[in-house]
């Protein structure tokens, strides 16, 4: 079991997927503090949402061809729909724990920057409790070889 998981945790699908997340976290949360820490022309639920939203796009393409090697048109039920599914999900997750993480630090009486930072963890650690259960469905359901 120890072997398998260490084979699977090195492979370079593996790897890919996780460099592919990286980059999909370092635009959620730059635009999450540029939408709501900067700029402030948003609530921290649309500011999540625009940025989420945006950041999912590049995601897709990045996990698709990349780190799965798929090539051609995606297929829409198999591939686009579930992806978006996936992306909501996560979505309604952190609009959860950042709404939840705004009330604390309002009711806190937090700066403004402490706030911004208390949402982008939040932010971050929702996305984080889906990251392995949406590596084992882009793996074995989405991106599987024809």
């Amino acid at each position: 079991m120890y072997r398998r998981l260490v084979r699977l945790t090195l492979h370079p699908k593996t790897l890919k997927y996780a460099a592919a997340s990286a980059v999909s976290i370092i635009i959620t949360q730059g635009l999450l503090i540029l939408f709501y820490g900067i700029l402030r022309r948003w609530s921290v639920t649309t500011s999540n949402i625009m940025a989420t939203g945006i950041a999912a796009v590049p995601s897709y393409y990045m996990n698709r061809a990349w780190a799965w090697g798929k090539t051609g048109r995606s297929h829409f039920l198999k591939e686009v729909l579930p992806f978006w599914g996936l992306a909501f999900l996560g979505l309604g997750l952190s609009l959860l724990a950042v709404s939840y993480a705004h009330h604390l630090s309002v009711s806190m009486g937090l700066s403004h920057l402490s706030d911004v930072l208390f949402v982008n963890v939040a932010s971050l650690m929702a996305f984080g409790v889906l990251w392995v259960g949406k590596f084992v469905i882009f793996n074995k359901v989405l991106f599987v070889e024809s």
